[in-house]
């Protein structure tokens, strides 16, 4: 049994870290949140000691560590994106192994600094990258280790999850602490998707606002018109019919990719993976991240031919705004 503390207890991923945590067998000795609003802890683990102030957290395991000889060896992070790196720091200098969650840092160059710290703890940091554990994404990359040499497939990535006003006063809103659109929802796309089709070649960028962003990826293997948003406005007329507030969808050469069901156990399956020593590393994470930060500091081209059919769409108004607007 391993012994588990966790940063970031109160957040939308956070039970899913816990649950991995109960299910691999291990114990959640300690957890932080600014926020108290964490009675889901209860559910997996009623026993955990919880703190709202980060020293007194600090300070329950270093006393846990000289008073009572139990260490921890795994600290888990799920704070706001901005506050990874910092957390990783927090971890890898108390001893333990970091598992964070998506985008590990919000810089490229973080991930240098970070490998660095690593090298001098000799402790390791993980990231959740779970679609590469989702058996039909496992089997879509056999399928095209098999294509013909040069074979360029064209390929439509459509994500919309729809957010109300408190996205904008929350963290999330802010580009300098979530990194914005692209790598608050679709960090874990553009993983997937060099994973399977291979390094960047050209990263356009055709559109860049607070609540949708759209632009074509050329990998090595494939050509992506890729959109973003989190405005229920672009969702498509049959998800509204169906009164559904998100839409994903990805087609490789017009055909649908199925893979909405089997992600409830993947960060389990994760947890797994990472205590048997084959979890994602810290330079796993690099390409995506390079992806995301590119999209955020380029000068959009705008529309152009063969853009993603719904980056043509107009802004039309929103019932939600930003609060400065």
């Amino acid at each position: 049994m391993k012994n588990f503390a966790l940063i970031g207890a109160a957040g939308y991923i956070a039970p899913r870290h816990m649950r991995a945590i109960k299910e691999t067998g291990n114990r959640l000795v300690a957890a932080y949140d600014p926020y108290d609003g964490v009675g889901i802890i209860d559910s997996f683990s009623p026993d955990t000691k919880f703190f709202v102030e980060f020293e007194r957290f600090d300070r329950y395991l270093e006393k846990l560590k000289y008073d009572n000889g139990i260490v921890i060896d795994y600290m888990s992070i799920t704070s706001p994106n901005y506050l990874h790196d910092a957390h990783i720091r927090v971890a890898l200098r108390r001893g333990a192994h970091a598992i964070c969650e998506k985008p590990l840092v919000l810089n490229p160059w973080n991930i240098e600094a970070l490998e660095h710290v690593a090298s001098d703890t000799g402790k390791k940091i993980f990231t959740i990258l779970q679609l590469r554990l989702h058996p039909v994404i496992i089997d879509l990359r056999e399928k095209i280790k098999l294509s013909p040499p040069g074979k360029v497939f064209d390929v439509d990535l459509t994500y919309i999850t729809s957010r109300g006003n408190w996205y904008y006063t929350s963290w999330k809103g802010d580009i300098s602490k979530s990194g914005g659109i692209a790598t608050n929802i679709g960090i874990h796309f553009f993983d997937m998707l060099t994973w399977i089709f291979g390094d960047v070649q050209e990263n356009i960028v055709n559109l860049h606002t607070h609540d949708r962003a759209s632009g074509i990826l050329l990998l090595e293997k494939a050509r992506v018109r890729w959109f973003l948003s989190i405005n229920s406005e672009t969702l498509p007329p049959e998800a509204k019919e169906k009164g559904k507030t998100t839409f994903r969808s990805i087609t490789v050469e017009g055909e649908e990719i199925e893979f909405s069901e089997g992600f409830t156990d993947l960060h389990t399956r994760s947890y797994e993976e990472i205590l048997k020593g084959n979890g994602f590393e810290i330079g796993e994470a690099r390409k995506s991240i390079s992806i995301v930060y590119d999209i955020r500091n380029q000068t959009p081209v705008g529309l152009m031919d063969d853009i993603h059919p719904f980056a043509a769409k107009p802004l039309s108004s929103h019932p939600f705004s930003r609060p400065d607007e």
